[in-house]
């Protein structure tokens, strides 16, 4: 018997039911009015169909009963306001049924945001939970999904359930065979609808994987990044023949799809013509019977066409009520993942001022789970680790050794497998995880950059910024001279793909931004995980010494390539095959002559000054 993943434990199942209730809930928190405008958009639909069913009838009518010109203009005013009324009423309601709806999805979709930006660091890397988010998206991020359909689908079956409740009761003394065959054709009409749609639901990843591609290229093609790129390699022509190959694909999809709708719609027009020839001719037989009159054949033909419209109405609309259920099972299975982590329900942390902090990695092992075909890989067994208050600690190796795992176990993204990470000799598991992290401050490689004034990029809030403080963090980072040479200086836009008065910094110029913005959180413990990896080796170094003057009586971890640029720490561990190789003063290991040694030779031989103070280019460079 197969083990059950966690992401398979982890999941619920909610039902149609339980999720409309859901968004009842929702609603009924955030949004009350919507419920009733929902209902009440329903009633006005019924009320101005059966107004329009009766005009004509009631017109026709007077005519019969030779009624003066006076009577019949009040019965045709009389109607016209009462549909006009009623249609004000009705646009009045869904205008602001509309604005309900939309509000009720955005609190549904700001409950996924806080979730993703909230959850543990490990979900990230689980499958399940990040299909989860994709489909949870794509159910909110369309009008025509159920985050926002769905109300539609609410107003729509009670508008249905009542119009055939009434019409039924219209119909009561046509005979039973008109309402048979109407109920019948209507059916299989829906059928036959029904078929279509589920062949289109069927083939749904079909069409989003050929629509992904295509977009996937146009974008591409239009990425000012890639623009360089497409100009010197000369990608257009490539780029364009993908790009008919996946149109070709889609229109090849489209064709098998409007065939299906196209015998459809030919199916509807057989069984209406079925279903209307049959009411006409019984109705007409009433009529030369004597049984009813010339108004009254009217109403009740046309109340056959609208009899049909309900019943299929009900079925479409459970149909879809359905499928927007499975849609919103994503959604609630994203908001209802466990947490893996003590968030909340953990120990408060409380940072104090002045206090040391001990990290301890005490017999770690762990390991990344594998996927698909690729089995586990271990990366640290009963690794060992201490970083003292106020320690300067480099972490140096090859690529894969470890060294960005490593960084996350301390910032605690991760659990070890086996052993404890332990925070002043408690292990942090008990903690609350955020808590935790307050007391860190990291620059990664892949460091982010807001869409946002340079002032909020340092104080990463836009509500609650010290200015004072920010100048000061950016005068310490060596940045205050560019930034007070801008127009709008602190208050200058990064990011130009989305304000196009943004400025762009350079690479060295974002490195200090990362620096003010630790400065501005001012934790006690600093990491670096390769921050500075897209720099030349005296960009690097600068940015290092700039790293270790303004880090002074603060814990950091220095990780780096460049063995050269961590010379100046306490400690420097080479890591290899899992575990500390070496461990050391740069001194003490260059004085051992082991792999340290080995591999800064190696790399000194592309960084050495020669007596002029020149390098093999020409370039003059300090010595690193």
């Amino acid at each position: 018997m197969l083990t059950k993943t966690f992401g398979e434990k982890n999941r619920k199942k909610y039902g149609v039911l339980r999720n409309s209730f859901f968004m009842l809930r929702e609603a009924k928190t955030n949004v009350p009015s919507v419920i009733w405008l929902a209902v009440l958009d329903g009633l006005i639909a019924v009320a101005v169909s059966v107004i329009e069913l009766y005009v004509a009838p009631s017109i026709l009518e007077k005519l019969e009963m030779h009624s003066t010109l006076p009577g019949l203009l009040r019965t045709i005013l009389l109607f016209t306001a009462g549909i006009t009324a009623a249609s004000a009423l009705q646009a009045y309601v869904k205008q602001n049924l509309n604005y309900g709806r939309i509000e009720v999805r955005i609190h549904i979709m700001n409950k996924v945001r806080h979730k993703m930006s909230t959850s543990s660091y490990p979900l990230r890397d689980r499958q399940d939970f990040m299909d989860l988010l994709i489909k949870t998206n794509d159910t909110l991020n369309d009008n025509d999904k159920a985050g926002e359909a769905i109300w539609r689908t609410f107003t729509e079956l009670l508008q249905n359930i009542l119009g055939f409740a009434i019409y039924l009761y219209l119909l009561k003394r046509v005979d039973m065979v008109v309402i048979l065959a109407t109920m019948v054709t209507a059916v299989l009409g829906y059928l036959v609808n029904y078929y279509v749609n589920e062949w289109n639901y069927r083939h749904r990843e079909e069409d989003e994987e050929i629509s992904k591609r295509v977009l996937y290229i146009l974008d591409r093609a239009e990425d000012r990044y890639l623009a360089k790129d497409i100009r010197i390699f000369g990608m257009r022509e490539w780029l364009c023949g993908l790009h008919d190959k996946y149109m070709k694909l889609y229109l090849d999809f489209c064709g098998r799809r409007e065939s299906r709708y196209f015998a459809a719609d030919l199916t509807d027009l057989v069984l209406g013509i079925l279903r209307n020839g049959i009411a006409y001719v019984y109705l007409l037989y009433m009529v030369l019977g004597g049984q009813i009159g010339a108004a009254e054949f009217l109403l009740y033909f046309t109340a056959v066409s609208g009899f049909t419209a309900w019943i299929s109405g009900i079925m479409d609309g459970v149909s879809t009520l359905h499928r927007q259920g499975l849609e919103l099972e994503s959604v609630r299975e994203f908001l209802d993942y466990k947490e893996i982590f003590c968030m909340e329900e953990g120990l408060p942390l409380d940072r104090e001022a002045g206090r040391d902090y001990t990290i301890e990695l005490r017999d770690v092992s762990f390991r990344y789970a594998g996927s698909g075909a690729e089995p586990a890989r271990e990366v640290f067994s009963h690794l060992n680790l201490t970083i003292h208050p106020g320690e300067k600690l480099a972490v140096v190796g090859l690529n894969g050794a470890g060294k960005t795992t490593l960084v996350k176990l301390i910032c605690g993204f991760y659990d070890p497998d086996e052993g404890e990470v332990l925070l002043n000799g408690v292990n942090i598991k008990v903690y609350n995880r955020r808590d935790y992290y307050k007391l860190i401050s990291g620059v990664f490689q892949d460091f982010s950059v807001i869409a946002a004034s340079v002032a909020v990029n340092v104080a990463q809030d836009a509500l609650n910024i010290d200015m004072e403080r920010v100048q000061d963090c950016v005068g310490k980072a060596g940045l205050k001279k560019k930034i007070e040479t801008l127009p709008q200086k602190y208050e200058t836009l990064l990011d130009r793909d989305v304000h196009t008065n943004a400025v762009d910094l350079s690479g060295g110029e974002l490195q200090r931004l990362m620096i003010a913005r630790l400065l501005y959180k001012d934790s006690p413990i600093v990491v670096l995980d390769e921050p500075t990896a897209a720099l030349d080796p005296i960009a690097e170094n600068d940015i290092y010494q700039k790293y270790n003057e303004l880090t002074k009586e603060k814990s950091a971890v220095f990780i780096s390539h460049r063995l050269a640029s961590t010379r100046f720490c306490d400690r420097i561990l080479l890591i290899e095959d899992g575990k500390i190789a070496e461990e050391g003063t740069h001194e003490e290991l260059l004085g051992n002559g082991k792999r340290y040694a080995e591999l800064f030779e190696m790399q000194s031989r592309y960084y050495q000054k020669t007596e002029q103070g020149q390098c093999s280019s020409g370039r003059r460079i300090n010595q690193v």
